[in-house]
């Protein structure tokens, strides 16, 4: 039979384990104490804490040499600007800082393309090309500042790794030479990489010369370039333990003891990283747009795009997307006014795709139907429900859902400021007018969203950014562009909005709706919106590619996405 261990014994092997971890610790520290000095990083902590001065010009001297490289940058890219190769650079440098594998080099790469429009052949290539001479420099201007500490160091490895530096910076110039849209560098360029790796050794020298243990302004520059040569094949976030290692190798071959060479080694590597992380967040969002794209419509927007022209007889069309709401379409359709300031108004219900009696009983009350194949989504339903609304040639298009939470015979009030011209963009706000009931949940819930929308469209006015009632000018509803099936409330706003299209405000009565069920569940809605949202702020419009078909006597064409075309 196996021991059965009693509580005595059980706490016995705790005690051993707890004074086994006791001594681990007592080792470890007594081992870095010896070995690192911490007295010696205290020491020169402490003195650059009295004496910030020095560090902050070095600072300076480094934020400067990044702006040398980014004209470097635009010397040979001339459409890329100064400000997006700054950015670039920076959110290189903290992807170096944060990632492994020196993956942050492709950053700078990624942050052009994602934040302009210039193609990837030209942007990668003169990076490359760049990276490479950034390089080669600081190898030659090692060589030149302290070759027996390189060549002690390095070895014959070093001459590999100009050798091959060299190769490569001749095959960047090769590909920059064929593309066009790229300059070759010329001496200016080469004399700013130069100049930018002599800036960047200030830090060091700084650190050094506070810590008071100085080094020279060339063996500083010869240091910064062992630790750029080894932190090309580290492997951990910011080459941390390579840095250091390589660095105190470096000051002791130049004859500083090794407890302060490695303070001076730790506290330059801690400068730059705090650089890093805090200029390369700011540059992952500014200059715009940012790293991760917009998340807000322009301060400065198009101006109003001009009306349509409209016929004496054009009618106010109302869309009413229907997906099983047989209870209640027929309702929404009886309700509408037959017409509205000496205009018919034509109801025009697209049915989703539903498998009730929707159709029928929308047709028995007198609307005109366009069924969709199959349940392709609310703002698939919207999107069609425009095209089809903008061929009849309306003097205003006004949308409503099919449940009766909104009151058809309220049609006039989001259709008048469209047709006195007043606004191209309507939203009927619940806020604004009377809610009979609303689930305590879906108001916290659509408050926050319009709060979010707000925000978005900078629009301190907007009060109601889910509303089921909207009315469209003839061109808003033309031109509007619904990029997503799922839904289409904040979509729509930052579409037209983004276009210059003028937006007003009205109030209206709601009630909670007697029949059916809200097809909106918060983490699927969330799921789909918002990089919906996203996408809307950061695309001109994901329909320019898709092939359009004109409406008839509609000038511009309305483009129909291809799972909803008749």
């Amino acid at each position: 039979m196996p021991a059965v261990k009693t509580p005595l014994a059980r706490d016995r092997r705790r005690l051993l384990l707890l004074g086994a971890g006791v001594a681990l610790v007592l080792a470890s520290a007594a081992y870095l104490h010896d070995a690192i000095h911490l007295r010696s990083l205290a020491s020169a902590a402490s003195a650059l804490l009295r004496d910030p001065v020095p560090l902050l010009l070095a600072l300076g001297a480094y934020a400067a040499a990044f702006g040398l490289r980014g004209w470097a940058w635009t010397r040979v890219l001339p459409a890329l600007t100064a400000g997006q190769a700054w950015a670039a650079l920076h959110v290189s440098l903290l992807g170096n800082h944060v990632l492994p594998l020196r993956l942050g080099e492709a950053l700078r790469v990624t942050s052009v393309l994602r934040r302009t429009s210039l193609p990837a052949a030209p942007v990668t290539a003169s990076a490359f090309t760049l990276r490479v001479a950034d390089l080669l420099a600081v190898m030659l201007l090692a060589l030149v500042a302290a070759p027996h500490v390189v060549l002690t160091l390095g070895g014959a490895w070093v001459w590999l790794g100009v050798g091959g530096a060299a190769l490569a910076l001749a095959a960047g110039l090769a590909t920059v030479r064929r593309l066009p849209a790229l300059r070759l560098p010329g001496p200016a360029v080469a004399a700013s990489a130069v100049l930018a790796w002599v800036l960047e050794a200030s830090v060091l020298y700084a650190v050094a010369q506070v810590s008071g243990h100085p080094v020279g302004a060339l063996d500083a520059v010869a240091v910064t370039a062992v630790t750029i040569a080894a932190q090309t094949v580290a492997l951990t976030p910011g080459g941390f333990g390579t840095y250091e290692a390589a660095a105190t190798a470096a000051l002791v071959a130049l004859g500083v003891p090794a407890g302060p060479a490695f303070a001076v080694a730790l506290l330059t590597h801690a400068v730059k990283t705090g650089y890093a992380l805090v200029l390369g967040a700011a540059a992952l969002v500014a200059p715009g747009p940012g790293y991760f794209g917009r998340f807000r419509l322009a301060r400065e927007l198009p101006p109003r795009p001009q009306p349509l022209p409209v016929g004496a007889d054009a009618p106010v069309v109302a869309i009413i997307p229907v997906h099983n709401e047989e209870a209640t379409v027929g309702t929404v359709v009886e309700r509408l006014p037959r017409d509205h300031a000496g205009r018919p108004v034509v109801a025009l219900v697209i049915d989703d795709g539903s498998t009730d009696a929707s159709a029928a009983r929308a047709a028995a009350a007198g609307a005109r139907v366009v069924a969709l194949r199959a349940n392709l989504g609310l703002g698939a339903a919207v999107r069609r429900g425009l095209a089809e609304a903008s061929a009849l040639g309306p003097a205003a298009v006004v949308y409503l859902d099919a449940d009766l939470e909104y009151d058809p015979r309220e049609l006039g009030r989001l259709a008048d400021p469209v047709l006195a011209g007043e606004a191209d963009y309507v939203v009927g706000s619940r806020f604004a007018g009377q809610i009979r009931r609303m689930l305590p949940h879906r108001r916290f819930g659509n408050q926050v969203l319009t709060r979010w929308v707000r925000w978005m469209t900078r629009r301190p006015e907007l009060t109601d950014g889910q509303s089921g009632y909207r009315a469209f000018s003839p061109r808003a509803a033309a031109t509007a562009e619904v990029v997503h099936d799922y839904n289409y409330a904040q979509v729509l706003t930052l579409d037209l909005l983004g276009k210059g299209f003028t937006y007003a405000e009205v109030p209206i009565d709601y009630a909670f709706r007697q029949a059916g069920d809200s097809f909106v569940r918060l983490g699927r809605y969330l799921r789909r919106v918002l990089p919906a949202v996203h996408r809307e702020l950061n695309t001109a419009s994901v329909l320019d590619a898709v092939p359009g078909e004109p409406a008839q006597g509609l000038v511009p064409r309305v483009l129909v996405e291809g799972a909803v075309r008749a």
